[in-house]
């Protein structure tokens, strides 16, 4: 790492979260985050109404982020910012923004994938926090993407194994919308499995092929399961919320459980990193942990507020491409499908 005195900024807007945060020399020095709560009026998130917030809220939080980190824009080395994938009207208020100010200040441009800022933000330096040795594999779990990446350097990745239909966010909180549950429904299902019997109901995991995920079909199990014992019990929600909670949320662990360590005998690689909102998921942490003692593995999993969809990651990735010196060019633009 370098000993000069580099400060980056890093904004992220790939979804619905309008983000910003400050890092000095790997260290974050802020990290702002503004929520936007009216899609759970929706029970998802609304494209349009994400970008009009990101357009009222990104000049605050930048400047709260600014605040924060007790430094002025002038000290600014960099700004970094998230070129996809995700929503694009929410990528483009960003990647503008940065584009502006970046101009304005003469200072480089850095583009970041959103996907390897959530694999990079194990290398914050943050106390109590180990960072994984190359290679290791990581494995991305979110409301939008399930993935398992061989990560050899800090932009040495390769995907070995994905979703081919529903994220693992997406089976959290369409089986909440089966329940009744807000949205979004993954911390709600944890909390109740935390109370439940993860034995209680028996749902059958998908079978697909190697290193590759399925969640479509899983909720779709659900659902008629669902509809089986409502029909015979009205009340069998109610009665049962708690068993129901924790015996999805046991089905959607073996499945990512019994993927990675596919993926371990693959490789030979027992170092395991985590990262997606969904990484925050207590089970899911429990299970990496117990496999430490099953399976022989070391895991790595990030400072909760860095699984999340935040801007400490993307200034992270910004800093270690500053070292780089991997700039961007003005006419960079923004991209929803960007693969790793």
């Amino acid at each position: 790492m370098s000993s000069q005195n580099i400060y980056i900024l890093g904004i992220e807007s790939s979804c619905d979260d309008t983000a910003a945060s400050v890092i000095h020399n790997g260290r974050i020095l802020s990290n702002v985050v503004a929520n936007q709560n009216i899609h759970a009026e929706y029970g998802g998130v609304v494209p349009e109404l994400a970008s009009r917030a990101h357009q009222q809220n990104i000049v605050p939080v930048v400047d709260q982020a600014l605040k924060k980190a007790n430094i002025t824009k002038e000290s600014l080395n960099a700004i970094a910012f998230t070129r996809g994938p995700g929503l694009m009207g929410s990528l483009l208020v960003g990647t503008s923004f940065a584009k502006s100010m970046a101009y304005g200040l003469n200072i480089p441009l850095i583009d970041v994938n959103h996907m390897q800022g959530h694999i990079l933000a194990h290398f914050i330096d943050e106390e109590g926090f180990s960072k994984p040795p190359f290679p290791f594999l990581a494995m991305t779990i979110s409301g939008g993407h399930t993935q398992i990446i061989k990560v050899n350097d800090y932009f040495d990745m390769t995907v070995i194994g994905e979703t081919i239909d529903d994220a693992v966010g997406e089976a959290y909180d369409k089986s909440g919308k089966i329940l009744g549950l807000g949205y979004p429904a993954g911390p709600e299902i944890d909390k109740r499995a935390q109370l439940g019997n993860p034995k209680a109901f028996q749902f059958t995991k998908p079978k697909v092929a190697g290193l590759d995920f399925s969640f479509s079909g899983l909720k779709t199990a659900i659902l008629y399961f669902i509809q089986k014992q409502t029909k015979a019990n009205p009340q069998f929600i109610e009665e049962n919320l708690n068993d129901i909670c924790a015996s999805i949320q046991f089905t959607i662990i073996g499945i990512l459980i019994d993927k990675l360590k596919m993926a371990t005998k693959g490789t030979g690689i027992k170092h395991i990193a985590i990262g997606g909102g969904v990484s925050a998921n207590s089970g899911i942490r429990k299970a990496l942990k117990d496999g430490e003692q099953k399976f022989g593995w070391t895991t790595y999993v990030p400072k909760f507020e860095f699984t999340t969809d935040n801007a400490a990651m993307i200034a992270i990735v910004g800093y270690l491409k500053y070292l780089d010196k991997d700039f961007a060019k003005q006419d960079i633009m923004a991209s929803a499908r960007l693969k790793i």
